[in-house]
């Protein structure tokens, strides 16, 4: 009965209270940001709320299933050509060259700049340093959260964008979704690295097993394409959590994340059925309703005490560098040809907007003991303020209104 009476509270708290809030703020902030600002504040204050059975156990799992099913989804989107509108023609599609130019040096210039000064200014600092101890390891974690670009998140705001600015938000929703497939292939490197020569040593039959098992659904996919490219609807339901649970357990038996396989599940299914899916429904249902109680739990277990005014100078400080640098990246090599210089700004500006993917990001290189606790608590504060930031940032790049109210 405790953990139906836990479960409750954590929907109050965390599911029911910011969707109040972000009704009461008229949608001027992401929802996806509100849980995780709520367990931070609870955190900090050091707030009992563990005597009304939060985080609950059953909260914990729903709320788990929900980001693994948002993983998947973000991975679905892969196969989603963002620039079906009409709007979207009023801007140049750049070639796929062009595109990969464009978002290497959106996540590159920022990951290297990220990486030196976190390692040169950062991780000298006290309660910094990784449990690992693996210094340039922990440094490239940073870097990589500080370059990563929010994907869901970042759709839902283009959705919001005045008809003439919405061929500026497909154009960075191109360049977020080779982002995203970078920041899943970039947490599954640094995993093997952080692990060492032990990553390859030791396997056993489940590890030879989750390989195989991989090959076959990205072979399956491949057939798929080629002769039943319209198959019946019930196959394709069917399909859909066998994907994910298959790909889910596939990563963690190979000591990855279980939310880099569900992502890379989602990216080989078929396209053809993909496209017979309500992705944005599912991916919309699990953020609001769901994934709020694993956002809040992750605000909630940061050390009250790791959040300190040198966290928050430190948490200042990696904003400014997450966006100057993807700003001057995107401003340097614009992703499509004929951009003014105020249109890469504004492509830059949603661009730097982090979302649940920098926190669902930094949870995993935390679980790992990748980076350190006071990291952690300052990355949750930056995935908050950068995320806020975005829409008044485009605004104000763009020199007028932008965003619907």
């Amino acid at each position: 009965m405790g953990n139906i009476t836990g479960l409750f509270a954590d929907a109050i708290i965390f599911v029911l209270a910011p969707w109040i809030l972000w009704r009461l703020l008229q949608r001027t902030l992401p929802i996806a940001i509100l849980p995780i600002l709520v367990g931070i504040l609870l955190a900090v204050l050091h707030v009992p709320v563990q005597s009304f059975g939060v985080p609950s156990l059953y909260g914990d799992y729903l709320g788990w299933l929900a980001v693994l099913v948002l993983a998947f989804t973000a991975g679905l989107e892969m196969w989603q050509n963002p620039t079906q509108t009409p709007e979207a023609r009023a801007i140049p599609s750049p070639s796929l060259h062009r595109l990969l130019g464009g978002a290497f040096v959106a996540l590159g210039v920022p990951f290297i700049a990220g990486t030196l000064l976190v390692k040169a200014f950062f991780l000298p600092l006290h309660g910094w340093a990784a449990p690992i101890g693996r210094t340039w390891v922990s440094a490239m974690s940073l870097g990589l959260c500080i370059s990563v670009s929010a994907l869901p998140v970042l759709i839902g705001i283009v959705r919001e964008l005045a008809p003439e600015d919405r061929p500026i938000g497909q154009l960075a929703l191109k360049l977020a979704v080779v982002d995203d497939a970078a920041l899943w292939i970039g947490l599954a490197i640094l995993q093997f690295a952080a692990r060492g020569a032990a990553a390859l040593h030791g396997w056993t039959g489940f590890e030879l097993l989750a390989v195989f098992l991989l090959a076959v659904l990205a072979l399956g996919s491949s057939w798929a394409t080629r002769n039943l490219r319209h198959p019946p609807l019930w196959l394709v339901w069917t399909a859909v959590p066998f994907y994910l649970a298959a790909g889910s357990w596939a990563s963690h038996e190979l000591g990855l994340h279980e939310l880099i396989g569900a992502y890379f599940a989602g990216a080989i299914m078929p396209p053809s059925w993909i496209r017979r899916l309500p992705v944005e429904k599912i991916g919309t249902f699990s953020l609001m309703w769901l994934a709020p109680m694993f956002f809040g739990h992750s605000g909630l277990r940061i050390d009250g005490d790791a959040l300190t005014w040198p966290s928050v100078v430190a948490s200042l400080a990696l904003v400014v560098i997450a966006i100057v640098t993807k700003l001057l990246a995107v401003w340097a090599y614009p992703p499509a040809p004929g951009l003014s210089g105020r249109q890469a700004l504004s492509v830059g500006s949603l661009l730097q907007c982090k979302g649940l993917m920098e926190i669902v990001a930094a949870t995993i290189l935390h679980e790992h003991g990748m980076i350190s606790d006071f990291a952690f608590a300052s990355l949750m504060v930056l995935a908050v303020i950068s995320t806020a930031m975005t829409g008044p940032m485009f605004r104000l790049v763009r020199g007028r209104p932008a965003l619907r109210a």
